[in-house]
This record gives structure tokens, C-alpha cells and sequence, in this order.
């Protein structure tokens, strides 16, 4: 593009040549980005509480992560997996030191790295001598868009177009202890749960049920998958939701903020979980190019130096504070959900004729907040983890006062 590009234009090029998945979008055109704040091409500055959908960990223009980038593409941007690259063995090593896990494989996005969390469960058992092909999942679930992730997420909305779907997947209702006892046997190949599920509206798992889960799985032999696309990365404020519910799984899968804007998944896996894989069984042209895994190791060192894992969980204090005084069972906000810097404002049914969309549009367009809605009554925030206390405070007055109005 030589010209300075306007909304109107792109909006009609985006209908004439785009494939129709997105939908209505915001009417932003974003051309740059400052900290916290998305610019669009007039120079407007909207303070962006969505960050990208959990992605903008840093913020955007990271002075570190430009410079690192800039300085990867001058030397090597790909090389394929027949070669060894250090950034890759690096992230790894650094990966596995924070999380825990033994082995890591790196893909292109957080669908990708769950689609090879339900292939290594699989290959799992056949490398034991005994088949298991059932993957159990959570109603209300969101694992992703490959035709296997879709079928894991237990939201009927995302999946029953594409029937048939493949075979071996069945919904536990989300959290009920009872029915995770009955379904659980030993021809489940793998359990797969997000501890806080994100894209039905921020609903967390009890700790009595995550220790049940894993309790279940150890004793049928089946592996427990957790999906920390969304929880991960600090953004509970723990550097995984499974360290903040003291839960260790055979499988965990990582994306989203993982590089900072560059796309990158990973999926991790305990020794003996990662048997399920031999050499051929699995692969990626692009999973952990030296461009993508310098991103990523930039991107943890940045959380070390800025100390962002307990900084999301300062800063989802401060929210939650700055909020709370407006809960009330008769609304407008009814609870606050989460941890850290993933937060749902549960609001009461019907706050206004357009629900949580209306509250959305009436905070972009008078207070410049990009926030999330939900369905008809649930705002979600994923704000950078770099916000600050007075960009906190701002954003908790506008939504207090989007909600009175």
C-alpha cells in the first residue's frame, strides 16, 4: 500500500476478497501499536484490553522484541526441522525449566499443538501395547479449529456443521464430579481440560475436581491434557494455571502469548508421555523456525526483567478491586471471574437492549476501550501484562461507567 489507507476501503476490499469468517468486526483499522494502545490510521489511540486475544503479552512495540526480530531476519528466518537450530533447543530447554514438563515440540498455533496432544495421547497407548482411541473433553470446551480440536471443543456451534466428525470424542458436563467419575475408564485414551475455560466466558475448574481429574486418569492409566493456550504464559499470574491449581499433566499445550505476536504453539509432555511419538509420527515445515523460537525466548526474558508473571497478578487485583464495589445481585455487573489478567464481568441479564455487545460498542466508541464480549452477558479482559496501575484505573472507571449508563 503507497497511499495512506482509510477504513472504508479496506472494509470493502475486506468484503469483496476476504473469506467470510469473521463476521460484523470492530470498526477500527489498526495501523500501529504503542504500549497498550492499538492506533488506527487518523492517529486515534484505543487502550486495548483484548491484546490481541490473549497474544499481546508485552504490549505492542516491545523495544526488545522489535530489536530481536529485526535482528533474526537479517541473519536466518527458516530453516527446516532436517537441521538443528539453537533458538529452537534453547526455548525448549527454557520451556521445560518453567513449566516442568521433560519434552517439547513446536508447532504454529495453539490448534496445532492440541491437535498433537490428541495424536501423542494416541500414540501413547499403541506404544504401550494397548490401543485407546475415547478423548474425553468439557462441555462448553474451546480447544481449537482443525477438524479433530473442533470436535474436542464441546460447544456444538463450532462443530456440528462439519459432521461427520471423527469418532472417539465425548462431553463431560463442565466441573460435575460425578459424571467425570462415571466416564472415566480404562479405554480413555486422554482427558483434556482448560482449568479456566476462556471462549465460553472465563469459567474456572474447582481445585476438588482438578485433583480428581488427575486422581481418575492415574489410576485407568489414561493421560491428562491440559490446554493452556489461553491460561498460559503468566496470564493467570502463574506462569501456568497448572501451577496455580498444583497440578501436574502428562500433556500441556502452549500458544497465544508464547511469542509475543509471532505465531508459535508448543506442545509439552512428561518423558513418559512423550513415548508416544517415534521419529516419522509427527512433524511441521514451519513449528519452532529460529525467527518464531527467537520471539519466544525474547519474549521470556522480557518477563523475567519486567517480572510479568507476578505483575498479572498485582494488576488482576487492582481490576477486581476497582470493580467490586459495583457487584450486586441486582446488577448491572453480578461477579467477577478469573484469575490474574483473565477476567469475565459476569453482567446481569439484560444489562441493555444489546447485552454485553452494547457495553462493548458504547466503550469504544466513548471511552476509546477495545474490550470483549461473550454472548449476551459476559465482558472479557486480556490486556497486555504490562498494563499499568493508571491505565487499570482508567479502564475500571470507563467500564463502571459504561455499565450505570
Amino acid at each position: 500500500m503507497n497511499s495512506k489507507p482509510s477504513l472504508d476501503a479496506v472494509r470493502d476490499l475486506d468484503a469483496r476478497c476476504h473469506l467470510n469468517t469473521f463476521g460484523k468486526r470492530l470498526p477500527i483499522l489498526a495501523v500501529a501499536g504503542d504500549g497498550c494502545y492499538l492506533i488506527d490510521e487518523n492517529g486515534r489511540r484505543y487502550l486495548d484490553l483484548i491484546g490481541g486475544i490473549a497474544v499481546n503479552v508485552l504490549g505492542h512495540g516491545n523495544i526488545a522484541l522489535a530489536a530481536a526480530l529485526t535482528d533474526q531476519v537479517s541473519h536466518l528466518i527458516h530453516c527446516s526441522n532436517l537441521v538443528y537450530n539453537p533458538w529452537q533447543s534453547e526455548l525448549a530447554r527454557r520451556l521445560c525449566q518453567a513449566t516442568g514438563m521433560d519434552r517439547v515440540f513446536f508447532g504454529n498455533s495453539g490448534a496445532e499443538a492440541n491437535e498433537g496432544a490428541i495424536k501423542l495421547a494416541r500414540g501413547y497407548h499403541v506404544e504401550q501395547g494397548r490401543p485407546r482411541a475415547r478423548v474425553l473433553s468439557a462441555t462448553d470446551s474451546f480447544h481449537g479449529r482443525t477438524l479433530a480440536t473442533v470436535t474436542a471443543t464441546g460447544q456444538p456451534k463450532y462443530n456440528q456443521k462439519f459432521a461427520p466428525l471423527p469418532p472417539g470424542f465425548s462431553y463431560l458436563p463442565f466441573g460435575d464430579e460425578a459424571a467425570l467419575t462415571q466416564a472415566m475408564d480404562d479405554d480413555v485414551a486422554c482427558l483434556i481440560l482448560e482449568l479456566i475455560q476462556g471462549e465460553s466466558g472465563i469459567h474456572p475448574l474447582s481445585r476438588d475436581y482438578v485433583a480428581l481429574a488427575r486422581r481418575l486418569c492415574d489410576q485407568t492409566g489414561a493421560l491428562l491434557i491440559i490446554d493452556e493456550i489461553q491460561t498460559g504464559m503468566g496470564r493467570t499470574g502463574h506462569f501456568t494455571a497448572c501451577q496455580l491449581y498444583n497440578v501436574k499433566p502428562d500433556i500441556m499445550t502452549l500458544a497465544k502469548g508464547l511469542g509475543g505476536g509471532v505465531p508459535i504453539g508448543a506442545l509439552l509432555a512428561t518423558e513418559q508421555a512423550a513415548t508416544g511419538f517415534v521419529p516419522g509420527d509427527h512433524g511441521s515445515t514451519f513449528g519452532g523456525n529460529p525467527l518464531a523460537c527467537r520471539a519466544a525466548l525474547t519474549v521470556l526474558s522480557e518477563y523475567e526483567r519486567l517480572g510479568l508473571v507476578a505483575r498479572a497478578q498485582e494488576a488482576g487485583k487492582r481490576f477486581c478491586e476497582a470493580l467490586q464495589p459495583t457487584v450486586s445481585t441486582a446488577g448491572p455487573l453480578v461477579e467477577i471471574r478469573g484469575a490474574g489478567l483473565m477476567l469475565g464481568l459476569e453482567l446481569a441479564s439484560p444489562t441493555t437492549a444489546g447485552g454485553a455487545a452494547a457495553v462493548r460498542d458504547r466503550l469504544l466508541a466513548e471511552d476509546g476501550i477495545l474490550i470483549n464480549s461473550i454472548g449476551q452477558t459476559t465482558l472479557r479482559l486480556l490486556p497486555p501484562l504490562t498494563i499499568s496501575d493508571a491505565e487499570i484505573d482508567l479502564a475500571a472507571r470507563a467500564i463502571v461507567g459504561a455499565l450505570q449508563k
